[in-house]
């Protein structure tokens, strides 16, 4: 361990209800729950009763605070190597491995049981092998032994709206189905861009992504195949009927710039700086494509799906 991993590992300091938060992932976990919000009103005409929404929108956010708790608790020596993470609350010493287990372990329970008490059980089972697929499978496992890591660890990242539609109907659909399709096939341009633009820093933790394995322009390129998967995976829900044509205007655009920045990438001599800005844009490309399509749930026909009528 070099001098600099040592310096940070070493440095304690009081832990403050800010550090309790950070180790959660606030922002993932927004972006979690936003997905899950809208399967849950995209399963169901009209509105969902208030108490069922509010039980399994709290549950899957306990839920996935809980997996990036796990996460930060598992990745604590990873992240003291790496520019990116060695300031979170672990490597900083503002928490100690037993506050956050329990942290973690706590989130997992009363997420778990809120879900199986106030939702469904299924609804309980699929969010705690999310919770096992991203903390332990992925995070233990998949991410220090292959370069594929985050293709196979990105079901549980995708699972979310599939999590809210059975809170809200106690099944699996097509249409959740489609939506799993989406979140699965985004999520490697989206990580593998970061990875370009963080390469050393996965190379110095020994962490194999893609391009650190294969290199840079070989990454690129999966890149793109998996962006044109991506335009293609994205109109499943117009048909399976969860669309219109402002469904379809939004999408096109969203997958229009999507295409450009990906572009950018395959032409730049120097990828770093289009790899993190295409990362930045794909994280609005979800949130609007997600927010579109809840907007044409409730507009009328030909310019939503108009299930309310």
């Amino acid at each position: 361990m070099d001098s600099g991993v040592r310096a940070v590992l070493a440095s304690p300091a009081a832990a403050t209800w800010r550090d309790y938060v950070q180790v959660t992932k606030p922002r993932v976990v927004a972006l979690i729950v936003f997905t899950a919000f809208v399967g849950m009103l995209l399963a169901v005409p009209g509105w969902p009763p208030l108490g069922l929404l509010l039980a399994a929108t709290i549950g899957i956010a306990l839920a996935a605070a809980s997996a990036a708790a796990f996460n930060h608790l598992l990745d604590r020596r990873i992240d003291a190597h790496m520019l990116r993470t060695r300031y979170r609350p672990l490597p900083q010493g503002h928490l100690t491995p037993g506050q956050v287990w329990v942290l973690a372990t706590i989130l997992a329970l009363v997420s778990l049981l809120m879900l199986w008490g106030m939702v469904n059980w299924l609804t309980a089972a699929l969010t705690f092998g999310s919770l096992i697929g991203y903390a332990l499978i992925y995070t233990r496992y998949l991410k220090t032994i292959t370069p594929q890591n985050i293709v196979i660890g990105g079901a549980a990242g995708a699972a979310p709206p599939v999590l809210g539609w059975v809170a809200m109907t106690d099944h699996v659909s097509a249409v959740s189905l489609s939506l799993f399709m989406i979140i699965f096939v985004w999520t490697p341009p989206h990580f593998w861009a970061l990875a370009i633009g963080r390469k050393e820093d996965y190379s110095r933790a020994g962490i194999p992504m893609l391009p650190v394995t294969h290199g840079v322009r070989f990454t690129i390129l999966q890149i793109a195949l998996y962006s044109v998967l991506l335009l293609v995976v994205s109109y499943l829900p117009e048909l399976l009927g969860a669309g219109g044509w402002v469904f379809l205007v939004g999408a096109t655009v969203l997958n229009a710039g999507f295409g450009i920045r990906v572009f950018s990438l395959v032409r730049a001599p120097s990828p770093a700086a289009p790899a993190l800005g295409l990362f930045r844009y794909s994280i609005i490309y979800l949130t609007l494509f997600f927010a579109i399509l809840l907007l044409c749930h409730y507009l009328p026909p030909p310019w939503g799906d108009a299930l309310w009528i």
